[in-house]
């Protein structure tokens, strides 16, 4: 579990360096790559991965998340 947590928190900085003055990962409009990032980033607590080092990650998980059609997992 260790090594996949530490291999999450090593991909998880990655995104934040790439997000870093960026509002969204590609470009300026919102595209299938935050979809498909977003849908294990959001969940990377639940997994032993802390966000908080990450306020880039954190402030596009918030933009994600207030998308037109964004429906919430609430199970």
């Amino acid at each position: 579990l260790a090594g996949w947590q530490a291999g999450g928190q090593r991909a998880i900085g990655a995104m934040e360096r790439h997000l870093e003055g960026r509002e969204l990962l590609v470009g300026d409009r919102y595209t299938i790559a935050d979809i498909s990032l977003y849908a294990y980033t959001h969940v990377a607590p639940e997994g032993g991965i802390s966000l908080d080092p990450f306020p880039a990650v954190r402030a596009w998980l918030d933009r994600v998340a207030t998308e037109p059609g964004h429906i919430p997992i609430t199970a």
